[in-house]
């Protein structure tokens, strides 16, 4: 009967191991979620470029969501028109600060519009409605309407745009090109989704309010995936506002050509974070890791190299004569 005293032994410890998880589940809940909300609305201290308006740029108005009218900006090329791109800002900057990144793809023929979101630079803030560096709802319908404005135009160029993006303007740009043909490829620098990033960090605030650290570190994955599900969900209620899933999005992009940029010293989000997040998206596609650089500095910390790419990437797949009109019917 040694058998059934060893079924005996397994089925207790298996029990004791669920008892013990289910405590730390109930103890992290306890001291760690009254926090939470907190946590997620915690606003980095990013350095943010606040750039100057320029001379030659036209201006611009357009109507988003929920009657808000955004600003934006339309810089033309310094020679023939080789394509047009659509800029997103980072959280906490203005739409000059598009100038600084795009200064060398006008020069080579390249038309750059770029917008405040709601509630940042000159744009209306939505009442009831307070921006944060999580993109929500609101910054891609933004977006939408800035590629609707841009596909509007007189000028509008019938092969489609580019997107550029940096930041959580790369993130709300990619969430709004996913379901638009008339975005023929995209670059994104510093690109992060709002469900995978919350992870590390829940893990991270969780020992820091947790006393029981190898409890804690031994809770898995997909707990702390829960608690920033339920996290999210709350913000979302108090904010009114949602949390789109980028994770999703990132296979519906190809077979567009994506360029992602990352900054190998990003302490905000890390390297393999960004890795994780492109490796869900298709084919054709590139990852350039800036060793160095931190969040943000990519262009700061690789110079002509940066310029140089972003030109080589634009030209190939939204400068070709060849390419298709999207606008057709």
């Amino acid at each position: 009967m040694w058998w059934l005293w060893l079924i005996v032994a397994a089925t207790s410890i298996l029990l004791l191991v669920g008892v013990a998880a289910l405590i730390a589940q109930l103890y992290i809940m306890h001291v760690y979620f009254p926090h939470l909300p907190r946590i997620l609305q915690e606003k980095p201290l990013f350095i943010t470029p606040f750039a100057r308006p320029v001379d030659d740029a036209e201006a611009a108005q357009f109507a988003s969501t929920n009657g808000v009218v955004l600003c934006g900006c339309y810089l033309r090329a310094t020679g023939p028109r080789k394509g047009v791109i659509v800029f997103g800002l980072e959280y906490g900057s203005n739409r000059w600060a598009c100038v600084s990144y795009c200064k060398g793809l006008r020069e080579q023929g390249f038309d750059i519009f770029c917008f405040d979101f709601r509630g940042q630079g000159e744009s209306p803030a939505q009442p009831g409605y307070e921006p944060m560096q999580w993109v929500t709802n609101y910054e891609v319908e933004d977006f939408q309407a800035a590629l609707a404005y841009v596909k509007s135009r007189p000028d509008a160029d019938p092969r489609g745009v580019g997107v550029f993006g940096v930041s959580r303007g790369a993130g709300a740009g990619l969430l709004a090109a996913a379901g638009e043909p008339y975005v023929r490829c995209a670059v994104t620098d510093g690109l992060f989704a709002t469900h995978t990033t919350m992870i590390p960090h829940m893990r991270r605030f969780a020992l820091i309010y947790g006393k029981h650290s190898p409890l804690i570190r031994n809770l898995p994955r997909w707990y702390f995936r829960w608690i920033a599900h339920v996290g999210l969900r709350y913000v979302a209620k108090e904010r009114h506002c949602g949390f789109p899933h980028l994770e999703d999005a990132m296979p519906r992009f190809a077979p567009r050509p994506l360029l992602m940029i990352h900054g190998g010293a990003d302490n905000y989000i890390k390297p393999e974070t960004g890795r994780a997040l492109f490796d869900r998206a298709g084919e054709p596609k590139e990852f350039w890791l800036v060793e160095r650089a931190k969040h943000n500095q990519s262009l700061q910390t690789a110079g002509e190299d940066y310029q140089r790419r972003l030109l080589a990437f634009f030209t190939t797949h939204l400068g070709a004569d060849s390419a298709p009109c999207l606008r057709a019917g």
